[in-house]
C-alpha cells in the first residue's frame, strides 16, 4: 500500500480528476451494485456477505495491469490512461473497504448506513491528521536523513516513517494499510519521492513476490478440481459483467475501440480482494469456506489475466470494424513545438537517436505495425497510423507540431504524406529525404522546407572527411 501510495500524488490526482473520480467512482459503484444484487437475491448469501464479496469484485489488478501497461508503453494510449485512471481510484477504494469491513465487525447489528456514515467520519479524521501534522514531521525527517548523505540512515528513515504511520492508524482503530498508503501519498508531495522510490525498488518486488506465495500456499488443489467448473463459469460471469460495465462508463465520453479496451484490461478481480477476504473472514464476517471459494475464483483470474491482456488490440480487432488508430492520437492534442517523424526504419531510427542526443521531443508514427512494435520496444512514443490521411493528420493535431520529417522510402507514399501535410497546414517545416534525383525531380513542384538527397549527402560528408585527413608522407 505505501508503494502504491507513492504513486498518488495530490497533483497527479488534481491532473486526471475525471478519469480517477469520475469513471472510477462510477465504476467501482455500479460494479459493486450489480455484485451485490446478484450475491443477495440470486445466490441468498446474507447483506454483509454479499457486500464484501461485491465490493472485492469490483476491485482490479492494479499489480498485473499497470506492470504491463508501462513495459508494453500502453500506458500513454487513451485506453491506458483511463484504465490507469480507474485503477487509482481503485487503489484509494481499498482503504475505506478495510475501514468498512472493520465497523462491519464491530458495529454489530447496526444500520449499513450508520456504519458507512461512521466509516467517512474516521477517514476524514485520520487523512487530516495525518497530512496536517504527519506531512510536516515527514518531510523533516527525510531532509535530515538525506543531508546526512547516509544512505542506511535515509532507508532507515522510510521504514521508520511506514512503521509509525501504519501502527497510529493501527492503534486509533484503522488498518494498518491505511497508514501505509498516507505516508506515501505524503511523501509522493516532497522532493525526495523519487529517491525512496528507487531505493525500495527492490523491496516492493521481493515483497510482491512473496505475497503471491503465500497466496499461491493457501490453494486448496482438491477443493478447485471439484469445483473447476463453477469456477470458471462465474469467473467468466464477472469477466463479462465488469467489461460491460466500464465499457458503459468510459463510452460516455470516449469512442467505442477506447471504452472495449479498457474494459477488457479492467475485467479480472484485482489481488487486493486477497486481503479483504483474509480480514472479512478473520473477523467473522464471511463464512471460511466461501472465502476460500472466492480466492479461487480471484486466483484464476489473476492466472488468466497476464495472457488475456496481451490479446487485447487482437479481441478489439476482432468484433470491432472502427479504426483505433484516430482515437489513440488523441492523447497528442496537448504537444506542442514537437517533431513528427513519419516512418521507424532504418533512416527513422537514426533520427530518433540524434534527436534524443538533442533532447527533442518527439513522437514516431508509421504504417507498419511492425516498425510500431520496434519503436515501442525501444522506447520510443509510436503511433500506428498512415500520415497521408487527414483523419490522422487532425487527429495528431500536426499543425502544433515544430517540424514534420519524412524517412520513408517510398516515393509514392512520400509524395502523399507530404501533399496531406501541405494541404493540413502550410507554415510548418516539412524535411524529407529523397534517395536519386529522380526521387528530387518528383517532388520538386511541391512546397517543401528541406529536401535531402542521401547520396549528396553522402558525397559532402566524404569530401568533408577527406579534408579534415592529413597527407600521408610518401
Amino acid at each position: 500500500m505505501f508503494t502504491i501510495g507513492l504513486e498518488i500524488s495530490l497533483a497527479k490526482m488534481g491532473s486526471m480528476k475525471k478519469e480517477i473520480f469520475g469513471n472510477g467512482f462510477l465504476q467501482v459503484a455500479l460494479t459493486a451494485a450489480v455484485i451485490y444484487i446478484v450475491s443477495f437475491y440470486l445466490f441468498d448469501l446474507t447483506m454483509k456477505s454479499s457486500l464484501i464479496i461485491a465490493l472485492a469484485f469490483s476491485l482490479s489488478s492494479t499489480a498485473v495491469v499497470l506492470s504491463y501497461l508501462k513495459s508494453s508503453k500502453e500506458i500513454y494510449r487513451p485506453y491506458g490512461q483511463r484504465s490507469t485512471g480507474i485503477l487509482i481510484f481503485q487503489d484509494i477504494a481499498v482503504i475505506p473497504i478495510l475501514i468498512l469491513i472493520s465497523f462491519l465487525a464491530s458495529e454489530g447489528h447496526q444500520s449499513v448506513w450508520v456504519i458507512l456514515g461512521d466509516t467517512l467520519l474516521s477517514a476524514v479524521i485520520i487523512l487530516g491528521l495525518l497530512f496536517i501534522l504527519g506531512k510536516r514531521l515527514m518531510t523533516w525527517l527525510l531532509h535530515f536523513s538525506a543531508s546526512s548523505e547516509v544512505e542506511e540512515l535515509f532507508m532507515g528513515s522510510v521504514l521508520f516513517i511506514v512503521l509509525c504511520t501504519s501502527l497510529l492508524a493501527y492503534y486509533m482503530g484503522f488498518t494498518y494499510s491505511l497508514g501505509a498508503f498516507i505516508a506515501g501519498m505524503i511523501i509522493a508531495e516532497t522532493k525526495y519521492h523519487h529517491k525512496v522510490e528507487s531505493d525500495i525498488a527492490p523491496f516492493k518486488d521481493i515483497l510482491l513476490g512473496t505475497f503471491f506465495v503465500v497466496v499461491g500456499m493457501k490453494i486448496d488443489v482438491l477443493l478447485f478440481m471439484n469445483n473447476i467448473g463453477l469456477i470458471i463459469a462465474l469467473f467468466l460471469a464477472v469477466l463479462l459483467l465488469k467489461t460491460a460495465i466500464i465499457y458503459g462508463v468510459i463510452r460516455f465520453s470516449d469512442k467505442h475501440t477506447t471504452s472495449l479496451k479498457t474494459g477488457l484490461a479492467l475485467s479480472q478481480v484485482g489481488e487486493f480482494s486477497f486481503v479483504i477476504f483474509a480480514v472479512a473472514s478473520s473477523n467473522g464476517i464471511l463464512d471460511e469456506d466461501l472465502a476460500q471459494f472466492l480466492v479461487l475464483i480471484v486466483i484464476f483470474s489473476m492466472i488468466i489475466t497476464p495472457f488475456f491482456i496481451t490479446k487485447i488490440k487482437v479481441i478489439v480487432d476482432f468484433f470491432s470494424k472502427e479504426s483505433s488508430v484516430v482515437e489513440e492520437l488523441q492523447n497528442l492534442a496537448n504537444k506542442e513545438n514537437h517533431v513528427v517523424v513519419c516512418g521507424y526504419s532504418v533512416v527513422g531510427k537514426f533520427v530518433t537517436r540524434y534527436l534524443d542526443e538533442l533532447g527533442a521531443p518527439y513522437v514516431v508514427i508509421d504504417n507498419s505495425y511492425k516498425h510500431v512494435k520496434e519503436a515501442l520496444k525501444d522506447g520510443k512514443e509510436a503511433y500506428l497510423g498512415d500520415a497521408s490521411k487527414l483523419s490522422i493528420l487532425n487527429a495528431m493535431h500536426i499543425e502544433k507540431a515544430a517540424s514534420v520529417i519524412v524517412t520513408l522510402d517510398n516515393i509514392e507514399k512520400k509524395r502523399l504524406i507530404c501533399e496531406a501535410v501541405l494541404e493540413h497546414t502550410k507554415n510548418i517545416n516539412l524535411i524529407v529525404k529523397v534517395v536519386s534525383l529522380e526521387e528530387k525531380t518528383q517532388l520538386e513542384d511541391l512546397d517543401i522546407t528541406t529536401i535531402v538527397d542521401g547520396k549528396v549527402e553522402v558525397a559532402r560528408v566524404l569530401v568533408e572527411r577527406m579534408l579534415t585527413c592529413q597527407l600521408k608522407e610518401k
